[in-house]
């Protein structure tokens, strides 16, 4: 019997790993995104790449995929753990913590980029059907490159990260009704009017999830817990996969999609605290898996079609990155983020998402779609996603220009906060900064904050706090609060990314300013210290000093000899982060 027939998709496997061994951590050293690196490669050696001369050159039949078929389950199980996982992001406690920027920045998003794309869909022929499909598809942007660029770039904690994740969180919860509609609409075709079915569609999509979701709190966590108190690892890892598949599976009986139910499945584990535990487990399946996924999309684009459409395909791309931009532009800047930082958001987030492979696939598998449009707007997301880090770099350096441009380097402060000169600037205003801020008013030290929470800034600004409403990385906010006649800088922020960033920021535009930062631990100290803080406070160090001094008390040793000893292992623990030449004002 032949290897191949005896073992299904032998070479197809070997040639996937070899490529995710060796080929994609090659991709990495150089930068390149490995989604975008497995749409390359996946569209290189696919069946209308390198694989269409495999009868010519019969070495290429071993080098290259000739059938997408030969990966689609595997695939679709990489759909599934994608799906799942970002369940797992989706906890409802956080969506709730975010539900402004989530529900009101994103819905607004979606909805308007869905109604610009739609209406332009049916204006060239499309049924309504179609157009509704496309529209709200391509209002999705591609999570899995935009997290990484933004975590590449260190600004996840900053307004536009917060912003960007806000949108993709309710890009992805837009998915869920999208499939359902999907589903319903192909099952049911001709058997009724849109309304109808799109009102069906909604109300069966509710039920399910809603019964799926109630039920599976009070099953799943007690399962976990029966687990885990067993410490055998295996069992955790079978119980895992059990709830992502099985979940999947009972919403695809309901005639619903197994996506829709992997994401059903994350999001209740999302509520348990067996959350992080579950994404370590998972994390090495779903790397591989969405690799496959993303090589088998790229095997489906046929490049020969782009040659063939010289002129639409590129218009096509254009016109979605500035149609989606223009719309995300106008509503950052409406959620208080300056023009060049909104766009910069819009350029970042106006690409096409992994999701449009998903559900064109699933609308054209339903006869949803015809055969030539899908291959066409398959063709147009990929493109706008390899072309995105490129496009978001150029969206950076714009944004940057734009705020110079529009924020005079001497603009006068806020009018409340009078004339500032000699003072101290506050970055961070929570429960360590406001007890630095009444110290230094106490000792008749003039100072300023900044805060990125709303709510608490207008509570402080009430009580008569020099509060202002901002991001301390940000330029032009600094140069407005006059950093140039300050005397330090205090970083107290919770966010360690968003620290590292302000940091970084105003040592930039200041480089002889003494800098004060807050650190969560040592380590995050010498990042601190690295991004170019003068003196940095580890909390755990100064935490650990004053229980071991009221130890060394209790035990008799006299204060004054536990206070040398504190100011000795003090002294000895951060002398790599102390202040080595910063002039002190």
């Amino acid at each position: 019997m032949d290897t191949h027939d005896s073992f299904p998709f032998l070479k197809e496997i070997i040639l996937f790993l070899a490529l995710s061994g060796v080929l994609i951590p090659l991709l990495g050293r150089l930068r390149i995104n490995p989604v975008l690196g497995f749409l390359s490669v996946g569209a290189v050696l696919g069946p209308y790449g390198l694989a269409s001369h495999a009868d010519a050159w019969p070495l290429l039949s071993w080098l290259t995929f000739a059938r997408p078929e030969d990966v689609e389950f595997l695939a679709e199980l990489g759909v599934i753990f994608l799906m799942f996982m970002i369940g797992l992001e989706m906890s409802v406690e956080r969506l709730w913590s975010m539900r402004r920027l989530v529900f009101g920045l994103g819905g607004l998003q979606v909805a308007l980029s869905a109604a610009a794309v739609g209406g332009l869909a049916w204006s060239f022929g499309n049924a309504v059907e179609a157009s509704v499909i496309l529209g709200v598809v391509l209002a999705f942007s591609s999570t899995a490159i935009v997290m990484q660029l933004l975590i590449q770039r260190r600004e996840m904690g900053t307004p536009l990260g917060q912003a960007a994740f806000a949108i993709l969180l309710f890009q992805d919860l837009a998915v869920v009704p999208l499939l359902v509609l999907i589903s319903i609409l192909g099952a049911a075709a001709g058997e009724g009017s849109f309304a109808l079915l799109l009102g069906s569609a909604l109300l069966k999509g509710v039920l399910t999830v809603l019964a799926l979701y109630l039920i599976g709190r009070r099953v799943i966590r007690p399962l976990f817990h029966q687990i885990a108190a067993s410490r055998q690892p295996d069992t955790f890892t079978a119980l895992t996969l059990l709830t992502t598949l099985g979940v999947a599976t009972l919403t695809w009986m309901a005639g619903l999609s197994m996506a829709l139910g992997a994401l059903l499945a994350g999001l209740i584990i999302a509520e348990t605290e067996f959350r992080h535990e579950v994404e370590i487990t998972i994390e090495p399946f779903k790397g591989l898996l969405m690799g496959l996924f993303f090589m088998s999309v790229g095997m489906g684009i046929d490049l020969r079609a782009l040659l063939a459409e010289p002129l639409w395909i590129p218009l096509s791309v254009l016109g979605l990155l500035a149609l989606k931009g223009l719309i995300l532009v106008v509503l950052l800047r409406r959620f208080g983020l300056s023009w060049g930082r909104a766009a910069e958001g819009g350029l970042l987030l106006g690409q096409g998402g992994e999701f449009a492979f998903i559900v064109i696939g699933l609308a054209l598998g339903f006869g949803l779609l015809g055969r030539e449009i899908g291959q066409f707007m398959l063709i147009v997301v990929g493109v706008s996603m390899l072309c995105a880090p490129l496009v978001a770099r150029f969206g950076q350096s714009l944004g940057n220009l734009i705020d110079r441009r529009l924020v005079p380097p001497e603009a006068a402060p806020d009018a409340e906060l009078g004339a500032l000169h000699g003072h101290v600037i506050i970055a961070g205003f929570g429960r360590v900064g406001q007890m630095v801020g009444q110290m230094l008013a106490e000792q008749g030290v003039p100072f300023v904050a900044i805060e990125n929470d709303a709510k608490l800034v207008a509570q402080q600004r009430k009580a008569g706090v020099p509060l202002v409403f901002g991001d301390a990385s940000r330029p032009e906010l600094v140069r407005k609060l006059r950093i140039d006649r300050a005397q330090a800088v205090v970083l107290t922020m919770d966010h360690t990314a968003a620290a590292e960033h302000a940091v970084r920021g105003i040592r930039r535009l200041m480089p002889m300013l003494r800098i004060i930062a807050r650190a969560r631990d040592e380590r995050h100290a010498l990042r601190l210290r690295e991004a170019g803080a003068s003196v940095v406070v580890p909390e755990t160090l100064e935490s650990g000093l004053q229980l071991t001094g009221w130890v060394l008390e209790s035990l008799g040793v006299p204060p004054e000899a536990s206070l040398r000893l504190l100011e000795q292992e003090r002294e000895r623990r951060i002398v790599a982060l102390r202040d080595d030449g910063a002039p002190t004002p």
